[in-house]
Formats: C-alpha cells, sequence, structure tokens
C-alpha cells in the first residue's frame, strides 16, 4: 500500500492492532481471566434463561417482558462481541487484532450498546404508561407499538454506530499501533491517528451526548411523573412494590448511563484510558449480568415462571 504522509513524517498504514489489555503479573493475569470468565458465563446463563423463560411461559407475554426479552438479547450480544476475543488475549503473546476485526468488532458493540440505551428509554416510557394510564395502556402499547419501538431503537443503533465506524475507521493509522484497551473502541484508536482528530471527538461526544441526555431526559420524566402516582396510592403495599421495582431499573439505568457518561459524552475520556478500561468492564461485562437479576430475577412473574417451566419438565 502506498506511504501516508503526515507533516514530515511518511509512513504505512496500519494492518493490525495490539490490545495491549490489562498490566499486571502471571498472577493478576491469571486472575483477571477467571474474573472475566465467571462474568461472562453469569451474563450468558442469565441473559439466555430469560429469553428462554419469556419466550416459553405465556404468562409473560405483556409488553413488559417483551422489552425485558428484547433488554436480554442485547446485554447477550453486545458482551459478547468483547469478551471471548479478551478471553482469548489472556492466552495470546501477540495480543493482534487485524484491521477488519477490529472495525467489526466495535461496529456491533457499538450498534448493540446504543440500541440498548434507546431501549432503557423505551422501557421507561412503557412503564410510565402502565402506571400513570393503566386504562389506555392496553391500546396505547399494543405488540404493533412494541414492535415499532424496539425497531426504532435499532435503527438508532445502526445510525450511531455506522457514523462512528466509518468515522473512526477512515482516519490514517500510521503511528504506534498498541491499543491501550481490552477492545477496539473510539477514545484509545483517536490515540493512534497520525491526524487531528477533533472532528471525531466532536462527533463521539455530540452523537453519544445526544443519545445518552436525550434517552436519559425521557427517562427521568417517566420516573418522575411515576413517582408522583405512586406517591398518591393509598395502598401501602402497592406503593412498596412499585417503589422496588422502580428502584431497581433506576439503580440498573444509572450505572449503565453513568459509566457511559464518562467514557464517551465529556472531553477528557480520550487522554484517561487507564481509568477508562475499569470502566469498560462494568459497562461490557458487570452490568451485562447484574441486567437479569436487577430487572427480572427478582420478579414475582419470573420466578412463578421458572417454577412452572421446571415441573412442566419434571413432572409425570
Amino acid at each position: 500500500m502506498p506511504a501516508l504522509t503526515h507533516g514530515n513524517l511518511s509512513a504505512t498504514p496500519l494492518q493490525d492492532f495490539v490490545l495491549v489489555g490489562f498490566e499486571g503479573g502471571p498472577e493478576t493475569q491469571a486472575l483477571l481471566f477467571a474474573v472475566i470468565l465467571a462474568l461472562y458465563t453469569v451474563t450468558v446463563l442469565g441473559n439466555l434463561t430469560m429469553i428462554v423463560v419469556i419466550t416459553l411461559d405465556a404468562h409473560l407475554h405483556s409488553p413488559m417482558y417483551f422489552f425485558l426479552r428484547n433488554l436480554s438479547f442485547l446485554d447477550l450480544c453486545y458482551s459478547s462481541a468483547i469478551a471471548p476475543q479478551t478471553l482469548a488475549n489472556f492466552f495470546s503473546s501477540s495480543k493482534a487484532i487485524t484491521f477488519a476485526c477490529c472495525a467489526s468488532q466495535f461496529f456491533f458493540f457499538s450498534f448493540f450498546g446504543t440500541t440498548e440505551v434507546l431501549l432503557l428509554a423505551v422501557m421507561a416510557y412503557d412503564r410510565f404508561m402502565a402506571i400513570c394510564s393503566p386504562l389506555r395502556y392496553p391500546v396505547t402499547m399494543c405488540p404493533s407499538v412494541c414492535a415499532r419501538l424496539v425497531l426504532v431503537c435499532y435503527c438508532g443503533g445502526l445510525f450511531n454506530t455506522s457514523m462512528q465506524t466509518s468515522f473512526t475507521f477512515s482516519l490514517p493509522f500510521c503511528g504506534s499501533n498498541r491499543i491501550n484497551h481490552f477492545f477496539c473502541d473510539v477514545p484509545p484508536l483517536l490515540q493512534l491517528a497520525c491526524t487531528d482528530t477533533a472532528l471525531n471527538e466532536l462527533v463521539m461526544f455530540g452523537l453519544c451526548g445526544l443519545f445518552i441526555v436525550g434517552t436519559m431526559a425521557v427517562i427521568l420524566i417517566s420516573y418522575g411523573y411515576i413517582t408522583v402516582t405512586i406517591l398518591r396510592m393509598h395502598s401501602g403495599t402497592g406503593r412498596h412494590k412499585l417503589f422496588s421495582t422502580c428502584g431497581s431499573h433506576m439503580t440498573a439505568v444509572a450505572l449503565f448511563y453513568g459509566t457511559a457518561f464518562v467514557m464517551y459524552a465529556q472531553p477528557g475520556a480520550v487522554e484517561s484510558m487507564d481509568q477508562g478500561k475499569v470502566i469498560s468492564v462494568f459497562y461490557t461485562l458487570v452490568i451485562p449480568m447484574l441486567n437479569p437479576l436487577i430487572y427480572s430475577l427478582r420478579n414475582k412473574d419470573v420466578k412463578e415462571a421458572l417454577r412452572r417451566l421446571g415441573q412442566k419438565h419434571t413432572g409425570p
């Protein structure tokens, strides 16, 4: 390939990257491998369980569980875009990843991650309609509307990842090929570009800020109305149940949005990749593992569905 010239520097475009991953000796690496493997295993088992249970149990065929099933699918997909490669790199001496594989990894991670951000806003709107407008809920959130809302989420995810991938991987990478991260992501890749990346950073902060702030506004407004409605209830048991559910949802949302905002939607993220690795572990591995527990497995309906499925397979 022809050489690229940047000022007085002439260099050959990179064909492969090296994922630096986590620092530390053999014992630290073995511990990190075990932790990541455990997190990913629980993530796969938990989210697959939710998908199977919601699909097979007719009692869970409602809008809320339709969205939860899609959430489990997205958690499974975007953690799978990262974890297998990360685990394999612990046994690789070179830790190399091709340019095409790096772009593909980022594309799918960004696609599923952005789609989940939008889906969390849709789920908050669903709870708002169910609690604040229960009489209109069956019409407002009919199956066709739910399907269209999920489709909009996927289209939004595709738009964001297409923009981010095209802007990032069209840059000339002709310096170091060592990505100071455990997967291919925009902030560490921008550090390797041998050209001005101000436009790329603006696009990243702009798009991510738009998605994160916009959807967070929908969530906060929805839960604000939900809180007011719950406080007006006369039943103490009902208030406690709804507050418990909403509190669990808001905990998951705060963790996901907080880590995403720190990484992508505020200046200075590109220069702090050591801290970024720790933050990234949370939204790529920890949160997808926790979501089935926070959203569903603590839910009485899901527990009863698991019991019914168990009796069906163990009964005479």
